[in-house]
């Protein structure tokens, strides 16, 4: 796929909780080959600082008056440079390279779909979604399961709402949905049917245990890895992880991932 770097046009930068934001970038028409779990490195501009570019995922696909206009970031305020971003303006132009990385596959054996997310790793849920709907894949059959540590944890209920999807939250201090960790309610869910596969991103512990639900089961498993990136594109080999198939060898997630089939990976 072709990479390209753009000065994209801040179209919007909309708090959505008290720290996470959803920012809407014009880019070029390059980005309507993107694939869900795909994702930019942005830079905040000249003579700033952080001097290193920031990784995102690519959180859905802006269409507007009947064309595409871009694409729109779903970030949480975490350091130095996400708190900059926050306080830019619509108008103000960001440096993005991408799209990059490898995304989630979906193939036409895929019928039954569990989604399931922890805290910002939700950010790349709602495209994959709507590109699974766009393959014809029944609502009901698509059932998504998002986790935080608390109520404004809870990140894009209202996305999947918009799409007709069943939503399953759960929190870890009861604010809301069920006070339990998010993959409780996927284990019990197997018992009403076995998905053809499970779809995640989130932390590590969370991301261990649904790959831990799925080998138990015999379902297909891809997972969409938080890892810090300095480069997006294999020259810096920051974002190393250990390749389960060969005891020695290392993957890169910017490069061999973000996202994975589970059994590539030691989580």
């Amino acid at each position: 796929m072709v990479i390209e770097q753009q000065y994209a046009k801040i179209l919007w930068n909309d708090c959505i909780t008290p720290s996470c934001y959803k920012i809407g970038l014009q880019t070029s028409d390059i980005f309507l080959k993107a694939v869900p779990g795909q994702f930019v490195m942005v830079h905040l501009g000249e003579r700033m600082t952080p001097l290193l570019r920031r990784p995102f995922s690519i959180h859905q696909l802006i269409h507007r008056d009947g064309g595409f206009q871009g694409i729109e970031l779903l970030y949480k305020i975490v350091g130095t440079g996400t708190r900059m971003l926050s306080q830019f303006n619509p108008g103000k132009r960001l440096n993005v390279l991408g799209p990059l990385g490898n995304g989630f596959s979906i193939t036409t054996d895929v019928k039954h779909v569990f989604i399931v997310a922890g805290g910002i790793g939700v950010a790349p849920m709602p495209f994959l979604a709507s590109r699974l709907l766009d393959k014809f894949i029944d609502r009901a059959q698509c059932k998504v399961f998002i986790g935080g540590r608390s109520k404004d944890d809870l990140l894009c209920s209202a996305d999947f709402d918009q799409l007709g999807l069943t939503v399953t939250p759960t929190t870890d201090d009861g604010s809301f949905g069920n006070q339990c960790l998010v993959t409780d309610p996927v284990e019990i869910e197997m018992a009403s049917g076995i998905p053809d596969i499970i779809y995640a991103c989130g932390p590590m512990p969370m991301l261990s245990c649904v790959v831990g639900i799925a080998e138990k089961h015999g379902i297909k498993c891809q997972v969409s890895i938080e890892t810090k990136m300095a480069c997006g594109m294999g020259a810096c080999l920051g974002c190393a992880v250990e390749d389960r198939r060969q005891p020695d060898r290392y993957l890169h997630a910017c490069l061999n991932g973000p996202v994975f089939d589970a059994d590539m990976l030691n989580i």
